[in-house]
């Protein structure tokens, strides 16, 4: 297993600013950092790539769909090429990052809706799509992790039977699924079994609290999740997605408004701790 935190708890756009906090985040015994690829230029993220390197951090990337204009599943032709290109876009900055994964709901337009689910075309729009970053993806030797979204954000992918049936749609090795604990919460009525429904197209599982605060203070049961990951085989990226309240940008997109955590420093060592220590607790019992 590979213990990674989503740099959306700091920022929407890692900077220089941002470098001394990444440093404790190495500090705490993480492996790698997953960076919010929302705006910027390749050169940007090859500079933050060098400055990682040398910290010894290892990374992916998360991006999504901002907006209708560039939706890769939209009926419009103009449209699907322009939602194509903000595609390549995010994975020439991951490429430029030397980044392991693609992930993020970069599928549809978030907060977009149209009154039903998604059509056929929609699913076959979004698969051509897919089909054709993925084999780009790979070519550079980077995977996609496709993520899923609650109700109240997308339209698209919300249970992980939709995930698994996407991801035999496109039928790529390198489209892969994002498995997030705190959108199964809401979708799926057992995660156990919604984790083992997708566990063949996992490429990251997201480790998110229920109110999207620190993992092991609310109600999602991360041991049993945890030991079904253990039980399919995974031993690939685990990866803490916490959001405060302090960036307004991020707030608003999250619908985060109040503190879910006390620090920064709590945020990273007591998470740190709690997904190690249940990682490591789910193979001791399935060894025993």
């Amino acid at each position: 297993m590979k213990l990674g935190i989503n740099l959306l708890c700091l920022t929407d756009l890692v900077t220089e600013a941002h470098l001394p906090m990444i440093e404790k985040i190495k500090s705490e015994g993480y492996d790698g950092v997953e960076v919010p690829v929302l705006s910027g230029d390749p050169d940007h993220y090859a500079w933050l790539g060098r400055a990682l390197d040398a910290m010894g951090l290892e990374r992916c990337t998360t991006s999504i769909i901002p907006s209708p204009d560039v939706s890769p599943i939209s009926n419009d032709a103009e449209t699907r090429e322009r939602g194509r290109h903000h595609l390549d876009w995010a994975l020439d900055c991951a490429i430029a990052l030397g980044a392991q994964s693609v992930g993020g709901p970069i599928h549809a337009p978030i907060g977009h809706f149209t009154g039903a689910g998604p059509t056929e075309n929609e699913l076959a729009f979004g698969a051509e799509a897919h089909r054709a970053l993925a084999e780009r993806a790979q070519a550079n030797g980077i995977y996609l992790s496709l993520e899923h979204l609650n109700r109240f954000e997308t339209y698209f992918l919300n249970t992980t039977k939709q995930c698994r049936d996407y991801a035999r749609r496109v039928d790529h090795p390198a489209c892969r699924i994002m498995y997030d604990t705190f959108h199964a919460n809401i979708e799926d009525r057992d995660q156990v079994q919604a984790y083992e429904t997708v566990a063949p197209h996992v490429g990251i599982v997201h480790v998110s609290e229920n109110d999207r605060g620190i993992p092991g203070r609310g109600h999602i049961d991360f041991p049993a999740i945890l030991g079904a990951v253990r039980r399919s085989g995974y031993d690939g990226w685990v990866t803490l997605e916490a959001f405060g309240a302090g960036l307004p940008a991020i707030a608003a997109a999250t619908r985060v408004w109040r503190p879910l955590f006390p620090d920064y420093e709590t945020l990273f060592s007591e998470s740190a701790a709690y997904i190690r220590r249940t990682w490591d607790e789910a193979g001791a019992e399935r060894t025993a």
